[in-house]
């Protein structure tokens, strides 16, 4: 059983950066392909970012140039860069971790942090 959780979330202005982290226990950090979703009022949980158990970053289109996603291993850590931030960015950040071992899918979620952008 994986264990995340996130920080590093807040209130900041327009243009304005934060940096996120997603601290993991109880597995190997180092197996499980990592990812930042987010989930504003009413809508949907999209992916933001997602990072490969190798280092392999992607990104969704509206974050892309902005957010920067980064895993740690030997600090079982994953951060996510945020810069040039908009009020359309405001939403709950969610850690991800998933791995398929031995045929069998693992999916753990952290319980979230607020990122409100606003002046």
């Amino acid at each position: 059983q994986v264990q995340l959780v996130e920080s590093g979330g807040g209130l900041v202005q327009p243009g304005g950066s934060l940096r996120l982290s997603c601290a993991a226990s109880g597995g190997t950090f180092s197996i499980y392909a990592m990812g930042w979703y987010r989930q504003a009022p009413g809508k949907q949980r999209d992916l933001v970012a997602r990072i490969t158990s190798a280092g392999s970053p992607n990104y969704a289109d509206s974050v892309k140039g902005r957010f920067t996603i980064s895993r740690d291993n030997a600090k079982n850590t994953m951060y996510l860069q945020m810069n040039s931030l908009k009020p359309e960015d405001t939403a709950v950040y969610y850690c991800n971790a998933g791995a398929r071992i031995f045929n069998k899918d693992y999916d753990y979620w952290g319980q979230g942090t607020q990122v409100t952008v606003s002046s």
